[in-house]
């Protein structure tokens, strides 16, 4: 079930908008700024319903925050609906901006074309030696054991999952990991591989190296 985050902090709106999109996805309602900054940061979420106007901020803030996270897509849902704050709302990112008052089945059609356009991503696989949680960063042995790899490989594993049978050049593992403004090279990449080879066991080698370009996540078990 696609995960959605109402932020609205008029109380009985947001109970009927949460009780009615709970029909369809797993949605939990924040009241203000600080509850959604809290929310966001535990969980993944395909999608945020943001209102502007919130008691301790305003909805452009969190929208800021939400295009920094992968896969979160967010819509705008509110009265401060004039052609500056549109217009700041769709160069965020914004996927729709729908003023109120509006229609439920409006609403729901396009928070449904927004998800449609936007196919989950894959957020844990299982493999033959370890379960990867690809949304909290953490392998599961077969025995239970718990590990925490470093972030930025385990980012770059997610990349390739994600892109799969794509191949990822190195150069945009690093500016999606590390960052455009950053320094790491090449060798920096190959080394992150190599350790999660190690990390995988025997599914290490679906991680497939193209000569000359980058890396290929493989779907198939290696023979």
């Amino acid at each position: 079930m696609r995960r959605v985050l109402l932020v609205e902090d008029d109380l009985t709106l947001g109970e009927n908008l949460r009780d009615r999109l709970a029909q369809d996805y797993d949605v939990s309602w924040a009241r203000s700024v600080r509850e959604s900054e809290e929310l966001l940061g535990k969980h993944h979420w395909d999608l945020a319903i943001l209102d502007i106007g919130l008691p301790d901020g305003n909805g452009f803030d969190i929208a800021e925050k939400i295009a920094r996270k992968d896969g979160c897509h967010f819509v705008f849902l509110t009265a401060q609906s004039d052609a500056e704050s549109r217009l700041k709302g769709f160069e965020l990112g914004a996927q729709e901006f729908i003023p109120k008052p509006f229609y439920l089945k409006e609403l729901l059609l396009r928070v449904k074309h927004v998800l449609d356009s936007h196919p989950a991503v894959a957020r844990e696989i299982k493999l033959r030696d370890v379960v990867v949680n690809l949304q909290d960063f953490f392998l599961r042995r077969a025995d239970g054991a718990i590990e925490y790899p470093p972030v930025t490989d385990m980012k770059i594993l997610k990349l390739l999952v994600e892109k799969s049978p794509q191949v990822v050049s190195r150069d945009e593992i690093l500016d999606h990991v590390w960052g455009i403004d950053k320094t790491p090279n090449h060798r920096t990449v190959d080394n992150a591989v190599v350790r999660l080879r190690q990390l995988l066991g025997a599914d290490g080698e679906r991680i497939h190296s193209v000569r000359g370009i980058g890396y290929q996540w493989m779907n198939e078990e290696p023979a």
